[in-house]
C-alpha cells in the first residue's frame, strides 16, 4: 500500500490476478463435480427397467441409448460382454434416449422395443435390441420403420398385437420418461452411461 491507503499498481494487479485464478479454479472444480451431482438425479433401477444380467448384481451400468446412434451400436455388444464376463457382479439397464436428429426412426424403434417387451417380456426386449443394433445402418434412417412389425414377427410375436401397440402411441410416454430422466441426470448425448 502506498501512503493514503491506496494500492500500488503492482499490488493491485497481483490481487486481481489471484482473484481471477481463484475464480477459474472454483469454476473448474464445480464443472468437474457437476456430473456427479447430476448423476444423483438418476432413478435407481425399477420394475419397468430392462435388465440384462443378474438382477441382484452389486453394480449396475445404466445406459441411456438411441437405437439409431452409431456409437450406441458399437457400445451395445461391449456393455453386454461386460455383464456376461462379470460373473454376476455387473448388470446392464437399458433406458431410451432417442436423439431428435435421429427421428423418426430412433423414437419409433424405442416405442417398438417397449411393445416387444410388453408382448414378449424382458428376453424379447433384448433380442429385439440385439437385432436392431445388428441391422441398422444408424443415423435416423438405418432401419426402416416399416420393418419393425416383420421383426416383431420374426421374434415370435403376434403382428396384429404389435401393430396395435405401436400405432396406439401408448409407449410414447414411457420413452419420453426415460429421455427426461436422462436429461435431468446430465445426459447430453448417447450412449450416456452411469454406474
Amino acid at each position: 500500500q502506498q501512503k493514503g491507503g491506496e494500492l500500488s499498481e503492482k499490488d493491485f494487479n497481483a490481487r486481481v490476478e489471484r482473484g481471477i485464478v481463484a475464480f477459474v479454479e472454483k469454476q473448474r472444480r464445480e464443472a468437474q463435480d457437476r456430473p456427479n451431482q447430476l448423476a444423483r438425479n438418476v432413478p435407481p433401477p425399477g420394475k419397468n427397467d430392462h435388465v440384462y444380467g443378474k438382477a441382484s448384481a452389486p453394480v449396475t451400468l445404466i445406459e441411456y441409448s438411441d437405437f439409431e446412434c452409431p456409437y450406441c451400436k458399437r457400445f451395445h455388444d461391449i456393455a453386454k460382454q461386460l455383464a456376461d464376463r462379470s460373473n454376476g457382479q455387473i448388470n446392464l439397464v437399458y433406458r431410451h434416449f432417442p436423439l431428435s436428429f435421429h427421428n423418426p426412426g430412433a423414437e419409433k424403434e424405442a416405442e417398438a422395443s417397449e411393445c416387444v417387451a410388453e408382448l414378449g417380456g424382458n428376453d424379447a426386449f433384448w433380442k429385439f435390441t440385439d437385432a436392431i443394433y445388428a441391422r441398422t445402418r444408424s443415423n435416423g434412417k438405418g432401419f426402416p420403420v416399416e420393418n419393425l412389425a416383420p421383426l416383431a414377427v420374426e421374434l415370435g410375436l403376434n403382428q396384429e398385437a404389435f401393430r396395435q401397440c405401436l400405432d396406439s402411441g401408448r409407449m410414447t410416454a414411457r420413452v419420453r420418461h426415460d429421455l427426461e430422466t436422462g436429461a435431468k441426470a446430465g445426459v447430453e448425448g448417447t450412449p450416456g452411461n452411469i454406474m
